[in-house]
């Protein structure tokens, strides 16, 4: 068999040419949203560990005011109950604008938008019988014990303020 042409043998014939590396920048679009998904999980971590650690301060600022008014008011009884109920009233104003002033029934009512049980209220309602009658029945470790847990729990839950509601 004979071909109908013939190649030289000193025909210059190169090696095949591969195309080159691809380059590391830009990264393919998977990347791009890797490291999107990536940014918004570390946004969202951060925003909740400062939250948390926010929360963390306000529990122990709570606790630590508490303990100084006990500390403080030692031997006093209705010093204690009023330093009390004003830490309180403090911390109800974000429930209520005029809660500064409230006796009684619309004060409990602004207590009671808080989530707790009926007998921290009872508890808390206390203080304004020992504040204002020094011979009335008072616990002082209940009444310590209310306190903190209705503080914490108002910490915890934000209700906006009503205007004209108390």
């Amino acid at each position: 068999m004979t071909m109908w042409f013939s190649l030289p043998d000193s025909l210059p014939l190169r090696d095949i040419h591969l195309p080159p590396n691809p380059s590391w920048w830009p990264p393919a679009p998977g990347w791009w949203l890797l490291f999107g998904v990536i940014c918004v999980a570390v946004g969202i971590g951060c925003l909740g560990y400062r939250r948390m650690r926010n929360a963390r301060i306000w529990r122990a600022r709570i606790l630590a005011e508490i303990r100084q008014l006990a500390n403080r008011h030692a031997h006093d009884d209705v010093a204690y109950a009023t330093a009390l109920h004003q830490l309180l009233r403090r911390a109800a104003l974000r429930y209520a604008a005029d809660a500064h002033h409230l006796q009684g029934e619309p004060w409990r009512r602004v207590l009671a938008r808080v989530s707790v049980n009926d007998a921290t209220l009872d508890t808390l309602m206390t203080l304004e019988a020992r504040m204002y009658q020094p011979r009335a029945g008072f616990d002082r470790a209940a009444v310590e014990a209310a306190a903190q847990c209705w503080l914490q729990a108002a910490w915890r839950q934000v209700k906006p303020m009503e205007a004209g509601h108390a």
